[in-house]
């Protein structure tokens, strides 16, 4: 834990950064259920980083336990459909939440979260081009022409539709 990222709060007590990992175990569930890709893969870890930041950033109330989560299904629905602008939410969200002088608990969850959104936002994937083919998913995947993607434009449809399959 030697990284230098603040794991204690100035008093030698470690800070587990709870929100965000509890917000990464509700994606990886969801996706898990949908067995939309296989775990290890890349877009496994986009879907899951999308809905992960997706969960976090949404839960204005710090109250992401229990029953409430089956609540947020919706929630999560529509911040992730195609017509929403995710990627400007997100950012915005960041920030607020940076502004909002948060302890070293949310500080340290804040770090997770924005280390996902620079990997979703610089990393690219290699993915199917469905709009270059009229009917696309009627022709075969290996057929498909492939573009390079940011790993959030494929990560947050494989999200939303792991939600929809939960």
């Amino acid at each position: 834990m030697g990284n230098g990222s603040g794991e204690t709060a100035g008093t030698g007590t470690l800070v587990v950064p709870m929100g965000w990992l509890y917000a990464e175990y509700i994606a990886e569930e969801l996706l898990r259920s949908g067995d939309l890709m296989p775990p290890d893969s890349f877009e496994f870890r986009a879907g899951r980083d999308a809905l992960a930041l997706t969960v976090y950033l949404a839960d204005t109330e710090d109250e992401l336990s229990g029953i409430r989560v089956i609540t947020q299904l919706d929630t999560w629905l529509g911040l992730t459909a195609h017509d929403q602008p995710w990627q400007d939410w997100v950012a915005e969200r960041l920030a607020e939440a940076a502004a909002s002088r948060p302890g070293p608990r949310r500080r340290a969850e804040l770090r997770l979260a924005r280390a996902a959104w620079q990997w979703l936002h610089e990393t690219e994937l290699l993915a199917p081009d469905l709009d270059a083919v009229p009917g696309g998913a009627a022709v075969p995947e290996e057929e498909r022409p492939k573009v390079w993607t940011a790993a959030w434009r494929l990560g947050l449809p494989l999200g939303h539709l792991a939600i929809h399959l939960f």
